[in-house]
């Protein structure tokens, strides 16, 4: 297997790997039509993501990051990068003219994230196609459709920036197959920069990129041009993208987005490493001695520019904040905190991936060999990020779609040649497993016994009746004032309403969230302060949701169990608009 199609340029099968790719895309669509149809978007970040875009839209300056609808009337600035914003405002300013604003923002829901997917199916199919040929190409972008982590990322509607970070992991991967070391070096440089800028939970993977650029050196002095020209376009990219997207002005430091601090480090690390690979040859314990050196120097560098980020970024949260939100946003936690129907298709999958990239190696020779040594060493450190960070899972599957690929190409193959009964059953029973990794979960589920909780219990966002995107819409009959909302409806009424609100499930706001989980959880005499603290005009909370059952488990005499209970306080109203009993709005009076 040490074939290499990289010099059959005209070979490349783009017609059935877009064949591929549309009936996944269909997959996407359909599954993803019941919350389209309802106007349900995938999660609040999604809401506010439009939000800001429409903000955009409607005048306010590129370099201008502030909500100023959260926490009004200063606002909270945001964390989140132009550089997501930037396709969204562009389609719908394409399409507006030809079907009006409305059906435009349709228009980008559905299209951008299955383009998106697009992209980073295209790149995969390259390079498996380059390594493995074309029936694996096919049946690795075909794989992605049955990689859950995955495809909630690219559902219609789901237009938060993970797709996008998704994709530069794949472009990052493609580029260092490449025998240049310049040209890939910089194209994973930048893909890592552009994933970086977007957000830093990709840090590690850019790490680990790095080190393996590190290790082709440490093997070749030859080969050190992959990590000066990486480290290079990485800082520079970096650069560029901080001054495209935040202006030269905008020097304050952040400790969750890259910031003055950051950018220092890594220019360090990038000089250190264009000087090291200039002026020596060493190797071994040597080279390893004169990068700690310069990792010392970068880390020294951030931490003079901002010692407070050595902490995490999460590491100042309200107590209230960190217990109540933070710690029950699933997709930012552990792996071994997930519910089984997360992990157990997961452990299948990744397991399923990591044998069959062994196996790959395996039958390897030559710079093949030494290439799927590389590419085992980063879908496991992939794996190991998403066992600390659940969402990180999408980034691993994007790296395992292709050896999953060579795995079903070779049980199918198996189906058909094998003659034997019992193998061919084996190997129909593991494609099974592979393709439909709940089948264990659901088989457990559908063999214990019921258990049946007692009292009204609390719905999904695509169960209640509280649909709040609809509910949201009708708060706009009141005079425009400020809304204490829980957290997770705050964007739905950034996004349906000309209101502002107290706070949402974003953390620069951290005092004002505070306040939400203590208005909602203290008694209404204690919770009365805090909400005129606050100027808020008005409270709204969904009864049915699981936000607001968490507020009353928590509290069962707080504000928010009186008000889903029905016993507001005298100082608030009740307001009717017309929406379903779970949708509760009161106006608050002096």
């Amino acid at each position: 297997m040490a074939y290499d199609r990289r010099a059959r340029l005209g070979e490349f099968p783009l017609g059935q790997i877009i064949l591929a790719w549309l009936a996944v895309s269909a997959i996407l669509f359909l599954t993803g039509l019941p919350s389209l149809l309802k106007g349900q978007f995938p999660d609040p970040d999604d809401v506010l993501r439009l939000v800001q875009v429409r903000d955009l839209l409607a005048g306010q300056a590129w370099f201008d990051p502030m909500q100023y609808r959260i926490d009004p009337p200063a606002g909270t600035a945001m964390h989140w990068s132009r550089l997501v914003d930037m396709p969204l405002a562009a389609v719908i300013i394409l399409f507006t003219p030809l079907v009006g604003q409305a059906n435009a923002e349709l228009v980008a829901l559905i299209a951008l994230p299955i383009i998106t997917f697009g992209l980073a199916a295209a790149v995969i199919g390259r390079l498996a196609w380059r390594l493995l040929g074309t029936r694996v190409a096919i049946f690795a972008v075909l794989a992605c459709g049955f990689l859950p982590a995955l495809l909630f990322q690219f559902r219609p509607m789901r237009i938060d920036h993970h797709g996008w970070q998704i994709f530069s992991v794949a472009v990052a991967l493609w580029a260092i197959s490449w025998r240049d070391a310049r040209k890939g070096g910089w194209l994973a440089g930048i893909a890592m920069a552009f994933g970086l800028s977007i957000s830093l939970e990709i840090l590690p993977m850019a790490g680990a990129f790095g080190g393996i650029l590190f290790v082709r050196w440490w093997l070749d002095h030859a080969q050190r041009g992959w990590l000066v020209a990486y480290m290079q376009a990485l800082s520079g990219g970096l650069l560029l993208f901080y001054l495209a997207t935040r202006g030269p002005s905008a020097w304050t430091q952040y400790c969750d987005s890259i910031s003055p601090a950051h950018l220092g480090f890594f220019l360090v690390a990038a000089l250190g490493t264009w000087v090291i690979a200039k002026t020596t040859k060493l190797r071994g314990f040597g080279l390893v001695l004169l990068f700690s050196l310069v990792g010392a120097a970068a880390l020294a560098t951030y931490a003079l520019s901002s010692p407070d980020c050595l902490r995490t970024p999460f590491a100042a949260l309200d107590p209230a904040v960190d217990a109540f939100w933070y710690r029950r946003v699933l997709e930012g936690q552990p792996f071994w905190v997930q519910a089984a129907a997360v992990v157990v298709p997961a452990l299948i999958q990744m397991t399923a991936a990591v044998g069959a990239t062994i196996a790959i190696r395996a039958q390897s020779m030559g710079w093949m060999r030494v290439w799927w040594t590389e590419y085992l060493a980063l879908l496991l450190a992939s794996i190991v990020l998403a066992l600390l960070v659940a969402r990180s899972l999408a980034l691993a599957s994007i790296i395992a779609a292709i050896p999953l690929g060579w795995l079903a190409t070779r049980l199918l193959e198996r189906v058909r040649m094998e003659k034997a009964i019992a193998a061919r059953i084996a190997s129909v029973l593991i494609l099974i497993m592979l393709l439909v990794p709940m089948t264990p979960v659901t088989l457990w589920q559908n063999l214990a016994p019921d258990t049946q909780v007692e009292g009204k219990p609390a719905r999904s966002v695509d169960e209640a009746r509280c649909v709040i995107r609809e509910q949201a819409g009708l708060l706009g009959k009141l005079p425009k004032g400020t809304v204490f909302a829980t957290l997770d409806i705050g964007p739905s009424i950034l996004l349906e309403s000309h209101h502002g609100v107290v706070a949402t499930g974003h953390h620069r706001a951290n005092e004002a969230m505070a306040d939400v989980i203590n208005g909602f959880t203290k008694p209404a005499d204690e919770a009365r302060p805090i909400i005129a603290s606050r100027g808020a005009d008005y409270v709204a909370l969904c009864s049915d949701l699981v936000e607001t059952s968490m507020f009353t488990a928590l509290a069962p005499d707080g504000l928010g169990a009186d008000l889903v209970a029905g016993n507001p306080p005298e100082w608030l109203e009740p307001v009717d608009l017309g929406g379903p009993e779970e949708f509760l709005v009161y106006r608050v009076v002096d």
